[in-house]
């Protein structure tokens, strides 16, 4: 099953497993030590799962938006 991810200036929408969340932009920098917009999707799918099934080039949060 994958993960899919939506990004927004507030924060992104996870859908993990069918369960559907949003991680809010506050939660995601504390976790990570980075600015919001210096996060990766790599990041913040080390963040929703044990194991991620990471492949390709990370993106930036900021790059995205």
């Amino acid at each position: 099953m994958s993960t899919e991810l939506s990004f927004s200036r507030d924060g992104v929408d996870v859908v993990y497993e069918g369960t559907e969340f949003e991680l809010e932009k506050d939660l995601i920098e504390e976790a990570t030590g980075k600015q919001y917009r210096d996060v990766t999707d790599h990041d913040v799918l080390q963040i929703v799962a044990e194991a991620p099934d990471i492949d390709g080039e990370p993106v930036r949060i900021g790059d995205v938006l």
